[in-house]
């Protein structure tokens, strides 16, 4: 008998899918309606000729959690899987999908796929879990980093590197009076990271 310490409970508690870090995998494999491939294919080919989209880039940024994701037809068009890396919480994540313009496109791929109910039906979230196969091993580069934190350290990245092209920044360097921040070991590995 398993003891009741009164916290909510997930709607679904256990989830397949494996995390590295900060990040989890998420994997789902599906039949293909018979005869559905090639319009599945011309989705796909949509989609990744847009993949320059405004809108999707900037519901992908407002969800904020998407490491990136894999569409793949296969086993003589007959299957489909689709596989990405995220952060945070799995109800969130596809929670998150649904609030923005990404689920007319999953609703546009998985309605090629058979008993799928619409990202906006409440069974959503179960024939996701019923598709949804875990990875054996999965490793992330960087474990310890979000989304969120890799945009951040970008940003931060690329306004140094404005920075380190300004004459005031060398007139800085050289300044007597900076010598001895400039000697710290902090800032000298900085200066290297910047010049590799």
């Amino acid at each position: 008998m398993t003891a009741n310490t009164g916290a909510p409970q997930s709607a679904h508690p256990e989830h397949p899918g494996r995390s590295d870090g900060v990040s989890s995998e998420f994997t789902v494999f599906t039949k293909i309606k018979p005869g559905h491939a090639d319009a599945l294919r011309e989705v796909l080919a949509t989609s990744a000729s847009g993949s320059n989209d405004e809108n999707a880039h900037a519901a992908l940024r407002q969800i904020g959690t998407l490491h990136e994701g894999r569409y793949v037809i296969f086993d003589d068009d007959t299957r489909f899987m689709f596989a990405s890396s995220f952060d945070g919480s799995w109800d969130t994540y596809i929670d998150d999908f649904a609030k923005t313009v990404i689920a007319s496109r999953f609703d546009q791929v998985f309605s090629h796929c058979e008993g799928f109910p619409g990202i906006h039906d409440p069974g959503v979230k179960d024939w996701f879990l019923a598709h949804q196969v875990p990875a054996g091993i999965y490793n992330t580069s960087y474990p310890d980093l979000t989304v969120q934190q890799i945009w951040k350290d970008q940003r931060v990245d690329e306004a140094f590197e404005e920075v380190l092209d300004t004459p005031e920044f060398r007139a800085a360097l050289e300044n007597p009076a900076n010598a001895e921040l400039v000697a710290t070991p902090a800032f000298q590995k900085l200066l290297e990271e910047a010049s590799a």
